[in-house]
């Protein structure tokens, strides 16, 4: 059975903590809908209606680009072990960029921040649990190592160029904002 609540309640946090990966979905008004699996310790509740997304760079950067026409943004939570259950967050999503006043505020509550692209701040709408009875069970073993030594193995002004690069437009060519002045 479905159940909708206003916003984070102490089970649906304590689920979310234990979950060792999530899922993030946008879209823009036109283009491809993104959905992608996260890890690593990027993510922090600040209160029941509000949390910060701490978005490494990668390969593309959909959510930014999305977020500047539709700021709607889909966390989903699924339990591979233990207890069946889903939790899906709904929101709306600004984005902060190293340069936003805002940015230096949240940036301090993640212990792993090299390769920080941007923080994204949720204002949760409503979340939604579900039962979860479909999704397989599976054995967690660690988070992947590979990523972070990536991004250790090299100087900021590398990452500034991997980004200029590849993060500035979209896999449908928008705009993400990354490095436009203000």
């Amino acid at each position: 059975m479905s159940d909708f609540r206003k916003c984070l309640d102490e089970e649906s946090i304590d689920f979310m903590k234990e979950q060792k990966m999530f899922f993030v979905s946008t879209a823009p008004k036109s283009g491809k809908i993104n959905l992608s699996p996260k890890g690593f310790d990027s993510l922090k509740i600040i209160d029941n209606n509000t949390i910060i997304w701490l978005n490494h760079f990668g390969s593309g950067n959909e959510t930014a680009a999305h977020l500047i026409e539709d700021d709607r943004i889909t966390l989903m939570f699924c339990a591979f072990e233990g207890k069946a259950l889903i939790l899906r967050i709904y929101a709306h999503a600004k984005v902060l960029h190293e340069r936003d006043e805002d940015y230096s505020k949240y940036i301090k509550e993640f212990s792993y921040n090299n390769a920080a692209r941007q923080i994204f701040v949720l204002d949760i709408d409503c979340i939604n649990l579900s039962c979860g009875m479909g999704v397989p069970l599976y054995d967690y073993k660690e988070q992947r190592k590979e990523l972070k030594k990536f991004y250790d193995s090299r100087t900021k002004e590398e990452h500034r160029a991997y980004m200029k690069k590849n993060n500035v437009l979209s896999f449908d060519k928008k705009e993400t904002n990354l490095f436009k002045e203000v």
